[in-house]
């Protein structure tokens, strides 16, 4: 079982990616932001390596407008050496890579330039893949589209327009359920006619259910009769609902309890799981420590990131954690992240912040000019006073923390979440 995560990541620096607005998307800036982006996507690869994370899914805005026909370069030629780097770090890390198109990519729609567009989208997104020279395992996800106010329409337009797809993107392309239009059975319809597999997304399904007498297990077991041997493991999505937000948003982490109970109901552990989640890569760390890992190394080493972070939101907590850590024979990753979740979502204490605010500053004491120093203090000042945000003073001591590379800091959690 491989878990992964979306797109973006949270708490590690030099992954950020960069676009532009189709007025100044020139030769020039694309040049310069497809490179800065390739380097951030390098810069992940080694974090999910470093972190066991094999399964990984990458921006559709790796390339700025890639699909478009603003963007003239042949940049798959341009960087054709560092795509083939990066892809050789992928396959040599084992991890499986996914691409999936956005909202605008609709292959239904009755607007014959809107399906010509999504056509030459799927194609950007498949080229991006065969330039990093992946296999045919790394595969392109596909909502089926709209209604359009008559569905049996718009699922034999589908069909029909794949007809129009290229072989490779063919072999890429896996289609989902999703929360509005097309439900799992609906999906599994159009995959079986086609001969392409089906990714169950657990928490569309919740929203848009055909069948509420049948479980996740029974729908990824439905859905894994689409996938061939060439396809590789089974694929599937799994989310959590935000509590506080419209049906559908995916929840800030995911909650350890719940995703543990989930994968106890299903039958088949030979299955690929992509996290949908704010957080990104926090909860597949978590979520991998919890499934994978029997080693309370892995633990420590979370915990070196999200120590801080902790302290600035539960000193009680953060001492429950420190003592749950000291045996190392007997310990709960399940309460291990149980305490690092509630205290995530605790409103702000002044004094608590300030418990953490020192103990970081004690880091470039010793470096900084008095110019800093009394920068720090008035700012320090001004948080407990309520004048100033204590994100300002955050910002500063991420600031010494680059000027002094105190790597301890910056490779934590303290500045980011």
């Amino acid at each position: 079982m491989r878990i992964g995560y979306a797109s973006l990541t949270t708490g590690v620096r030099k992954t950020n990616f960069k676009s532009c607005t189709q007025k100044n998307a020139n030769d020039e800036n694309l040049l310069k932001l497809i490179e800065h982006n390739l380097d951030s996507l390098d810069n992940i690869i080694d974090y999910n390596i470093e972190n066991n994370i094999r399964m990984f899914r990458i921006s559709s805005d790796i390339i700025p407008f890639g699909s478009s026909p603003v963007n003239t370069l042949l940049w798959w030629e341009i960087f054709k050496d560092k795509l083939k780097s990066i892809g050789n770090k992928i396959k040599a890390g084992k991890i499986r890579v996914s691409m999936h198109p956005g909202q605008y990519t609709v292959l239904n729609s009755p607007s014959a330039d809107v399906v010509y567009r999504s056509i030459l989208d799927l194609e950007y997104h498949n080229r991006f893949l065969d330039s990093l020279k992946v296999d045919k395992q790394s595969k392109i996800i596909l909502h089926v589209g709209g209604v359009y106010g008559d569905k049996e329409s718009a699922i034999q337009r589908f069909i029909e327009n794949y007809k129009f797809l290229s072989d490779n993107v063919k072999d890429r392309l896996i289609i989902e359920n999703d929360d509005v239009s097309y439900n799992i059975e609906e999906v599994l319809y159009i995959a079986n006619i086609l001969k392409i597999p089906v990714v169950y997304d657990n928490l569309h399904n919740e929203i848009l259910n055909s069948d509420l007498s049948k479980s996740d297990n029974y729908w990824i077991n439905e859905t894994k009769k689409t996938w061939k041997k060439e396809d590789g493991p089974q694929k599937t999505h799994y989310s959590q609902q935000n509590p506080i937000k419209r049906p559908g948003a995916h929840s800030e982490t995911i909650y350890l309890n719940k995703f543990l109970k989930y994968i106890d109901n299903i039958e088949n552990k030979n299955i690929d799981i992509m996290l949908e989640v704010k957080d990104k890569n926090l909860s597949a760390v978590k979520c991998i420590n919890a499934t994978h890992h029997n080693n309370i190394i892995f633990l420590e080493l979370d915990w070196s990131k999200y120590k801080y972070t902790i302290l600035e939101k539960s000193p009680k907590n953060y001492n429950k954690i420190r003592q749950l850590l000291k045996d190392k024979n007997s310990y709960s990753v399940v309460e291990f992240y149980r305490l690092i979740e509630e205290s995530l979502f605790l409103p702000e204490d002044v004094g608590y912040t300030v418990n953490a605010l020192e103990p970081v500053w004690g880091y470039f004491k010793k470096f900084s000019s008095d110019k800093e120093r009394l920068q720090y203090q008035k700012l320090l000042l001004a948080y407990k006073q309520g004048t100033k945000r204590k994100q300002l003073v955050k910002n500063l001591l991420e600031r010494l923390a680059i000027k002094y590379e105190s790597t301890y800091l910056l490779n934590s959690y303290y500045f980011s979440i």
